[in-house]
């Protein structure tokens, strides 16, 4: 072993590697319990505390804490995520809800964040070189992207939300063509709601698969009639369908909240389309919009209201201009201006962040995100949003859960994030590591390490800690030993054999079952704090 330092998620221009993170996470972990007021939670039988409690503010999350994380997704309105790593591997954890993990089976309600399942292309019949580079997920679905342009899909299928002949469920990871004129299209991005899903091409095109109830396909139809029994149906594409409306336009970004999905091209002209309810798309109406529409005010009118990012969440759309101003449209909280009884009914400035250049809109169960300069220039993040019940804005466990205005999120001052995944009742935030991320607590709190060092089993002296596991090391028990305290973070031999092992109580639970696992170590020693032992959260 020799300790290098993980000079943080450098931009990547110098090291030729892609910028890469540390995932937080903060919101609600008890994911078979999250939005179900019927379930009990689940207690830990040796301490008779919550096996899995809301986080109020952002955690190391220790499973992943030696990964080097590229992006995190996840939805609004589900209760799984995603997080993809610089080697193009994909770690899945939360509710396994009709396998939308790509795994089933006894015990598998759930995947723990404490435990993350991970995933290669190669697994999945892609070739060697292959890579995850995008991930979407619906409420009980997921879409993985691969560097050579294929998708892959598990979960509920009822309604072809899975690009797949209809049945219940898809339980492993299974690859959708799609396909334009005869020809195979290179997907790049991906995006789902509760029953549909869209993917994006590299030739700025946009196929949707799934329901057509409230027009999420941008086909021009919903196909609604009357059944058997007087029944009401509606269309199902369970292939990908070209969504024509969008012809000629180069798309090169999607979102989809629950039932609608816009659109952004390559000149900042915004698309709306699918159910309209609470004017979530920003139209000035509740009219469903069967094909995709531009946004009035962000059509070209004025080369500084054209957007540069969108987002989507439950209720409520989110567009970014060229000026870096948020605007907002539809039900974004559950009382006053803004919501359900007075919508946003087209996009709106947030009073609060006019001053704000914003960049990371996101949108999760009840949350907003974004991420703007500070005073001094150094990134902040700022979060709102009403009966955040769990925790998920991370505010800290003094702060109200909840905030109906644009907040600082003050744990994360002086901390750079570099993405952010806003679900149901959890948030993941990607942090760049430096000496604010690393006085964060660290989930689990007890991981239950040896008492003497590792190496030697002698309880004496100032042993290391590891940073994930923190197992005590003497430096002179290392191999090679070392001379001083490393700089930066440090994980120990074991820690770096077995990135994204699982921690605590899982490490002895989850040992006996087959795990993928990565075939090159991600080799990034680091750090405990210079000159003194670590000390834990």
């Amino acid at each position: 072993m020799s300790a290098n330092n993980s000079d943080a998620a450098t931009d990547g221009l110098a090291t030729g590697q892609p910028q890469w993170g540390r995932v937080l996470i903060c919101g609600g972990t008890d994911w078979p319990r999250l939005g179900r007021k019927d379930r009990p939670g689940t207690i830990n039988p040796e301490t008779g505390e919550p096996l899995n409690p809301d986080l109020l503010e952002p955690h190391i999350l220790r499973s992943l804490s030696n990964v080097k994380v590229a992006s995190v997704h996840a939805s609004c309105a589900g209760c799984h995520f995603v997080a993809i790593d610089i080697e193009g591997n994909a770690w899945l954890f939360g509710r396994n809800g009709s396998s939308c993990l790509g795994t089933s089976g006894p015990g598998e309600e759930y995947i723990s964040e404490n435990a993350p399942r991970m995933v290669r292309p190669t697994d999945l019949g892609a070739q060697g070189d292959t890579k995850f580079v995008y991930a979407a997920c619906g409420r009980n679905h997921t879409l993985l992207v691969g560097s050579d342009g294929s998708v892959w899909t598990a979960g509920v299928n009822n309604l072809g939300q899975c690009g797949h002949s209809l049945s219940p469920e898809v339980s492993a990871f299974k690859g959708v063509k799609v396909m334009y004129n005869g020809s195979k299209e290179y997907v790049v991005q991906a995006s789902a709601g509760i029953t549909f899903s869209l993917v994006l091409t590299d030739a700025g095109r946009v196929f949707a698969f799934g329901s057509a109830e409230k027009g999420q396909l941008g086909n021009g139809t919903t196909g609604e009639r009357i059944t058997t029994g007087n029944k009401t149906a509606f269309d199902v594409e369970e292939k990908p369908i070209y969504v024509k409306a969008l012809d000629g336009k180069n798309i090169v970004q999607i979102a989809s909240g629950q039932q609608h999905s816009i659109a952004l091209d390559d000149t900042g002209v915004v698309y709306v389309w699918g159910y309209n309810g609470y004017c979530r798309l920003g139209l000035g109406n509740q009219v469903d919009v069967l094909k995709p529409k531009p946004v009035p005010q962000f059509s070209g009118q004025s080369e500084s209201a054209l957007a540069t990012t969108v987002a989507a969440g439950p209720t409520n759309s989110v567009v970014v201009d060229k000026q870096g101003l948020y605007h907002m449209a539809g039900k974004w909280k559950n009382s006053g201006e803004g919501s359900s009884g007075s919508p946003y009914s087209s996009f709106r400035f947030i009073q609060d962040i006019m001053g704000c250049k914003v960049s990371h809109p996101r949108s999760g169960g009840v949350t907003h995100w974004l991420i703007t300069p500070d005073d001094d220039g150094t990134p902040m993040t700022v979060c709102w949003g009403q009966n955040a019940a769990n925790g998920e804005l991370g505010l800290g466990p003094e702060e109200p859960k909840s905030s109906t205005k644009p907040t600082k999120n003050n744990p994360l001052a002086h901390i750079e994030i570099l993405d952010i995944a806003a679900g149901q009742n959890t948030t993941l935030l990607l942090a760049k590591p430096n000496d604010k991320y690393s006085d964060l607590p660290r989930h689990p709190i007890d991981v239950q390490p040896p008492q003497e060092c590792v190496g030697c089993k002698k309880d004496d002296g100032d042993p290391l800690e590891c940073d994930k596991c923190d197992a005590p090391w003497h430096l002179q028990c290392l191999n090679p030993p070392l001379s001083e305290i490393p700089e930066g973070e440090w994980f120990c031999p074991q820690c770096i054999d077995d990135p994204g092992a699982p921690v605590g109580l899982w490490r002895d639970t989850k040992s006996n079952r087959k795990r993928q696992r990565a075939e090159s170590p991600i080799g990034d020693h680091g750090k405990s704090k210079a000159g003194s032992k670590k000390k834990k959260q």
